[in-house]
């Protein structure tokens, strides 16, 4: 197939999505952390990736639907299977092999001729099966065809996942706070955490035995006076620990590197968890472990800062829950490998909890994009044989650098950030911290400290009151759920007045769609507060603004 480009093919869906993205393959390279000739042999079909998440990376970057992503992977699947055949056998398939008669000893038979691509093969590789019983029925004569099946994905109807109605936790509603004044959000949150806001190891360590907890005590007096619970999170070396260590990213001297004595480690680990005891609800052990601007050390040094970090949490605080390192930059696969390592080297049997950094790779994607680290993040844990409960505490250092959202967009994908968390309860995921509280130089502001909250803000805190009382019992999206390809739900029984009823929350995740009332559809509220008495049969509209629709 390579080099031949067929109507509907794999490369002209993708010379489309370049085509409406506007981008240039150099443009969508730098997007995918693909070369630009990479790109363009894709896209004109002079090659096929063996892996399809390289083909998706594209797709996001060109802003493809749900719909087309899958007709993406349908066509890679063709494509590839097309390619094996051409390998295995060059003649166009189904083949038809000619018998061979067999040919009397002493005679010695005429030799099989091997195809060059294949003759070129080593003897001392894996062989296809396919060739090796090939061969065995050319030299014995054997009356068969050759059918090589087309290979195309399982299609399965229904919901992404359904589980056992459980609560929709209201620490799942998390945000970091980005100021050191103590001050909380002036709308409903679930949960805070505690970086850049003056509680790096630095800040609050700048000379071995002494300690200034002024900062710190400041924002979890504030926290306990708004009723919501408090992750600490550990990170930046103080020059004094280590003088020859990799400076971090921030202005302060701090280091990236571990201290070169982890007593100094384990000394400031018990201050914090003696000091805050009973009043600090868990602990994140880095911010982020598998990014060298943060962390520049071994994986091994930062499993054993995990383990002792761990076993004196435990032994000063019993009710805390430690989180394991932050995990980061999970759209690299940099950022994997070390995340793989980490969980290989028994890191997680350490903690009750995964810290991971879900984030789009520019805030302008759409939120649903974030399920694929979460899928990716299963697979690794699975692999290493650990499934803890997993927590999304950050987003990527390059967030102040990408643009301001407009406010309708704003709304929608604050509250769509939260939304991915309900949506990933099969993964176990429980809690999202949006990054950040109190900043404003960032694609989406929920409040400036001294300010009001925002429309997204707002939003959000919409978001929570409808789920206050809710059960979460399903999710699922497009033609699988019977939904258009852009859409997205997630269906809940809420009760309020002791009476349960059902509901879902319906979304896309871009552009628009139309669905039809379902039996027992009673009203579509929105985020702005409104309602519409809705009746079974008729039309609802469905945008990128969620609607909750409620059933009697």
């Amino acid at each position: 197939m390579a080099g031949t480009r067929r109507p509907g093919g794999l490369s002209d869906l993708l010379e489309d999505l370049k085509a409406r993205s506007g981008l240039s393959y150099e443009g969508i390279g730098r997007k995918t952390h693909l070369s630009k000739s990479a790109v363009h042999r894709y896209c004109t079909g002079l090659s096929v990736p063996q892996d399809f998440g390289v083909l998706e990376r594209i797709g996001l970057a060109c802003g493809a639907t749900t719909a087309e992503r899958l007709r993406l992977h349908d066509l890679w699947a063709g494509a590839v299977t097309a390619r094996e055949k051409a390998v295995v056998v060059p003649a166009a398939v189904p083949v038809e092999v000619v018998p061979v008669k067999a040919v009397p000893s002493p005679v010695v038979p005429r030799p099989v001729v091997v195809p060059p691509a294949v003759k070129r093969r080593s003897w001392r590789r894996p062989v296809s099966v396919s060739i090796v019983c090939l061969v065995v029925w050319l030299v014995s004569g054997a009356q068969s065809h050759v059918v090589i099946p087309l290979a195309t994905p399982q299609r399965v109807d229904g919901p992404a996942w359904t589980l056992p109605a459980a609560p929709v936790p209201s620490t799942l509603f998390g945000v970091t706070i980005n100021s050191a004044t103590g001050g909380m959000p002036a709308f409903r949150v679930g949960a805070v955490r505690l970086w850049d806001s003056g509680t790096r190891w630095s800040e609050v360590q700048a000379a071995r035995g002494e300690f200034d907890w002024s900062t710190s005590d400041r924002l979890v007096d504030g926290a306990e006076r708004a009723g919501v619970p408090v992750l600490f999170v550990f990170g930046g070396t103080p020059r004094w620990a280590a003088p020859s260590g990799r400076p971090s990213v921030y202005p302060d001297g701090s280091s990236s590197a571990p201290p070169d004595d982890l007593a100094d480690w384990d000394a400031y680990v018990r201050a914090v968890a003696q000091r805050y005891r009973g009043r600090i609800s868990a602990y994140e052990l880095w911010v982020l472990g598998n990014d060298s601007r943060f962390y520049s050390g071994s994986t091994e040094t930062l499993v054993e800062m995990t383990r002792r970090a761990s076993t004196i949490i435990r032994a000063t605080d019993a009710e805390a829950t430690v989180v394991c390192p932050g995990m980061g930059q999970l759209w690299s696969e940099d950022g994997l490998r070390a995340f793989r390592r980490f969980a290989g080297l028994g890191g997680y049997g350490h903690c009750e909890v995964a810290g991971v950094k879900l984030f789009q790779r520019d805030a302008s994607e759409p939120p649903e994009t974030m399920l694929t680290l979460t899928a990716m993040i299963d697979q690794v844990l699975h692999e290493a044989g650990v499934h803890p409960r997993l927590w999304n505490t950050g987003t990527t250092y390059t967030i102040p650098l990408q643009g301001p959202l407009d406010e309708r967009t704003a709304v929608n994908h604050a509250v769509r950030f939260f939304l991915v968390g309900v949506y990933a309860r099969n993964r176990n995921l429980e809690r999202m911290y949006f990054y950040n509280w109190g900043g404003t130089k960032i694609p989406i502001v929920l409040q400036a400290v001294g300010g009001t909250p925002t429309a997204a803000a707002l939003a959000v805190e919409q978001l929570q009151r409808w789920l206050a009382h809710a059960r979460s019992r399903s999710c699922g999206h497009g033609a699988a759920s019977g939904l258009p390809g852009n859409v997205w739900q997630c269906r809940f029984t809420i009760t309020t007045t002791g009476q349960p009823h059902e509901a879902c929350i319906r979304w896309t995740d871009t552009g628009s769609a139309t669905t039809t009332a379902e039996p027992g559809t009673l009203s579509v509220r929105r985020l702005d507060g409104t309602s519409t008495a809705t009746q079974p049969g008729d039309t609802i509209a469905v945008a990128e603004e969620p609607v909750l629709i409620e059933y009697g």
